[in-house]
């Protein structure tokens, strides 16, 4: 997919160095198609890291996307200067009176605070409020699936004994699903979280579906029956190294931090580790864009908030 996205952004020297086809700004005006606008609300403190992150697997359908980058007001970064923040970020007040085909609401290191003592909660739960009216489809990644799926339907999150972290393999409990064409009935993820949600709660709301788990992890991927809202208790977007940055961090503090699980060869952290999941996780955002997004989204943009519901698959 030609994402279009600001040309001095740092994730587009990376993406083009990787021969991902980023479109230049003046390339995108001279196209005559309705791109569709994707907003990014970006909640991680690495925030370059995961804007590059998540616009690399945004970029590989024959579609154009134009992405906006949100942040939140209510939280002051310490991990990104004020300057980009200030150049490539918006605020919610900027686009509240916008629309938006797709949202995509990233995960957060906040899991052991409960979710109203998160100092953005109140302006993410506006966010997920004007989502309804203003959004066609929404992806929520991680912590920020813990927070959509609770705000949303009532799931709770648990604290765990320990962090699950590591590259878990998972299998397909709904192959019929479209989210999931192409995966293979068992297939890895990485996983890095010290809460989760339980498969019970979800299966008890009948608004609710399980699509993909782990016996070692837990639910992956989950949606609403409307096909509006989609839930991923992972981290596909991360790089081959993401996992062993936060080891690395983690050990520095906690000299018993967990070890990922299956994730070093022959769990040995002095070896590299490999990626073994970015064709899943590639296929999974490229689903969601393709059957959840482009193809029901409406044509004119504003009448988004006024369409029917999607078949649920």
């Amino acid at each position: 997919m030609p994402i279009k996205i600001p040309d001095s952004l740092p994730a587009t020297a990376q993406l083009e160095k990787e021969n991902i086809f980023v479109m230049t700004e003046h390339r995108a005006l001279h196209q005559d198609i309705r791109p569709l606008r994707v907003l990014l609300l970006n909640l991680m403190p690495t925030k370059i890291t995961t804007e590059t992150q998540i616009l690399r697997k945004l970029s590989n359908t024959p579609l154009q996307i134009e992405v906006e980058l949100l942040r939140t007001k209510s939280h002051v970064a310490k991990n990104v200067s004020e300057e980009h923040l200030e150049t490539f970020y918006v605020s919610f007040d900027d686009v509240k009176d916008e629309h938006f085909d797709g949202l995509i609401i990233t995960g957060a290191p906040v899991e052991l605070l409960d979710f109203h003592d998160v100092d953005y909660w109140e302006e993410l739960t506006r966010i997920m409020d004007w989502s309804k009216t203003n959004v066609h489809s929404t992806l929520h990644i991680c912590w920020g699936a813990q927070a959509g799926i609770y705000y949303r339907y009532g799931v709770e999150k648990y604290e765990l004994d320990e962090k699950t972290t590591g590259v878990f393999e998972h299998r397909v409990v709904k192959p019929s699903s479209p989210w999931v064409r192409g995966f293979d009935d068992r297939f890895r993820a990485p996983h890095s979280r010290y809460t989760n949600v339980r498969a019970e709660d979800i299966e008890a709301n009948p608004n609710l579906e399980i699509i993909a788990e782990s016996d070692e992890a837990g639910v992956y991927m989950a949606k609403s029956t409307d096909s509006r809202n989609f839930f991923v208790f992972g981290h596909p977007e991360y790089d081959r190294e993401t996992l062993n940055v936060e080891y690395e961090r983690d050990s520095k503090t906690h000299p018993n931090a967990p070890l990922p699980k299956h994730y070093y060869p022959n769990d040995d952290p002095a070896q590299p580790a490999e990626s073994t999941w970015r064709a899943h996780a590639q296929l999974l955002y490229t689903n969601w864009l393709n059957y959840y997004v482009y193809q029901t989204t409406p044509y004119e943009i504003d009448a988004i908030g006024h369409e029917e519901a999607a078949d649920g698959e």
